[in-house]
């Protein structure tokens, strides 16, 4: 389904009943907001990992503008503070109040700088594998450098430079690096991908707005519950990363999940589902 809000059109997909029966009554669930990370990537990745979350809360999965099937348009408007504002626009659109909103890796991001802006709109925020500013470029690159092979750091330098040339070579650098991103990846196994690729967004944050990203300072201003979860051995958003975000945040919860990577929903599915199905009740 398409919304067509502010300047574009974002596509959006609905998992889960709102209103269902309890008793002689209907209860209305409440509605989580899936955002997906890249940037450049979109929200196939999600399905059917958070599938098993809308017997709980009714999941509302977007692509960003300019990525997955939502439109493409200005590519200087493919920037965070776009999303924040068509999230907004989004939950606006579907007549909705409070929502959820689960955020990973660069849709943490996404998350937290609408937390920020937004608290009053949100019930709960759950941010998984992301960072509070741009200092995660710089240690990342440090930690390729640990980690990686020759093959992973030469292919890393389209990321840091913002200068993928094809979805193409963007679908190479993933296929390359997941063993990086996944701490239970098989090396040996091809890795298969439905995502649709955008070259434009990713280009356009790695070779900008990421490179000035900051939201700690503002990480006060969220009242809302908040769950933060990391994978212990994520190079690209390590955990030291969300230890900063729990203490900036009043109350945050922090999870930091040993046996996982940057993709805790690849590396531990059912933990990472159990902690946050059991935080949205718990604090309910």
């Amino acid at each position: 389904m398409l919304a067509t809000i502010r300047d574009t059109q974002i596509y959006f997909d609905i998992e889960g009943a709102g209103l269902v029966p309890h008793g002689n009554q209907m209860r209305e669930k409440p509605v989580a907001f899936l955002i997906h990370g890249g940037p450049g990537a979109d929200h196939s990745s999600y399905k059917p990992t958070f599938s098993a979350l809308s017997n709980k809360m009714q999941l509302v999965y977007f692509d960003h503008r300019g990525q997955g099937r939502s439109l493409r348009g200005d590519q200087s408007k493919y920037t965070l503070d776009e999303n924040v504002e068509d999230m907004e626009a989004l939950r606006q659109h579907l007549g909705l109040e409070k929502i959820i909103a689960i955020g990973g890796s660069y849709g943490g991001m996404v998350a937290l700088t609408y937390a920020s802006r937004y608290p009053q709109n949100l019930s709960h925020l759950i941010v998984i594998a992301t960072v509070p500013d741009f200092r995660f470029l710089k240690r990342a690159q440090e930690i390729l450098q640990e980690r990686g092979t020759p093959e992973q750091i030469a292919i890393a330098e389209f990321l840091w430079n913002g200068n993928f040339e094809s979805e193409e070579q963007l679908g190479e650098y993933f296929r390359i690096m997941h063993p990086l991103y996944s701490y239970t990846a098989d090396p040996t196994k091809m890795v298969k991908s439905r995502t649709i690729l955008s070259i434009d967004a990713i280009n356009q944050a790695f070779g900008g707005f990421l490179r000035s990203y900051n939201v700690l300072d503002q990480l006060h201003k969220i009242t809302v519950p908040t769950l933060v979860i990391a994978g212990r051995h994520d190079w690209i958003c390590p955990p030291e990363f969300s230890e900063e975000i729990a203490q900036a945040i009043p109350n945050a919860d922090l999870r930091i999940f040993e046996n996982s990577g940057h993709l805790i929903r690849a590396d531990e599915p059912e933990a990472l589902l159990d902690a946050i199905a059991g935080f949205i009740v718990y604090k309910k």
